[in-house]
C-alpha cells in the first residue's frame, strides 16, 4: 500500500497532497485516516454543497447539499492516493445511498471529491476495481465529484473520538472500523496506533 516504508521526518506542507473523502460520519472517517502512515493532517468538515460556511446544525438537516467529509493532507512519498482510497473503500459501506448505519441523509453520503484530473481518473479506476472485486454484495453508490470548497467543522468535531473513546457511538461504530484498519492494513498503520 505505501510507497516508502522508511522513517521520515514530517515534510513541508507545500510538498503534501490533499484528498477529500466522505464516508459517513466524519468522526469515524477521521479516526481511521489519522492512523495511516503518511497522513500528516486530517480535518473534519463539510463539502459538496452550495451554502457558504455552513454549521453542523445546518448540514445536519440534509438541506445544504454538503456531506460530512474529511480533508486529508498526506505525503505521497509515503502513501499514495490510491492506497488512501483502498482504506476508504474497506472501512465504510459504499453500497448504501445517503446512509452509513443509523446515520441517514445526504450529509452521510459516500463520495470522493477529486482535486484534479489525475485524482478523478484514480478514483474512477479504484471504484471500478472495487466493484469488480466481489467484496460487496450490492452495487457501489459512491459518487465521484469535483472538489469545490471545504469548510472545517466546529472545534468539538475535530478530535471527537480521541476526546470520547468510551462514548457509546465510538464503541459501537468507530471501534469496529479501527479494528478493521488494524487487521487489514496493519503494515500501513502509524507505530503509535498499533
Amino acid at each position: 500500500m505505501s510507497v516508502d516504508t522508511s522513517s521520515r521526518k514530517k515534510r513541508p506542507a507545500t510538498e503534501l497532497e490533499t484528498a477529500t473523502l466522505a464516508g459517513g460520519c466524519f468522526w469515524c472517517t477521521k479516526a481511521v485516516f489519522k492512523r495511516v502512515r503518511g497522513v500528516e493532517e486530517v480535518t473534519s468538515g463539510y463539502t459538496g454543497g452550495d451554502m457558504e460556511d455552513p454549521s453542523y446544525a445546518q448540514v445536519s438537516t440534509g438541506g445544504t447539499g454538503h456531506a460530512e467529509a474529511v480533508q486529508i493532507r498526506f505525503d505521497p512519498l509515503v502513501v499514495t492516493y490510491e492506497s488512501l482510497l483502498d482504506v476508504f473503500w474497506a472501512t465504510h459501506d459504499p453500497t448504501t445511498l445517503d446512509r452509513q448505519g443509523a446515520d441517514v441523509g445526504s450529509q452521510y453520503r459516500s463520495a470522493i471529491f477529486y482535486h484534479d484530473d489525475e485524482q478523478r481518473r484514480t478514483a474512477e479506476a479504484s471504484k471500478g476495481k472495487w466493484e469488480a472485486s466481489g467484496k460487496f454484495n450490492d452495487k457501489i453508490v459512491t459518487r465521484v465529484e469535483p472538489f469545490k470548497r471545504f469548510y472545517a467543522a466546529e472545534g468539538y468535531h475535530q478530535d471527537y473520538y480521541a476526546a470520547n473513546p468510551h462514548a457509546s457511538y465510538c464503541s459501537v461504530v468507530i471501534d469496529p472500523k479501527i479494528r478493521k484498519l488494524l487487521r487489514d492494513f496493519a503494515d500501513e498503520v502509524k507505530e503509535e496506533y498499533k
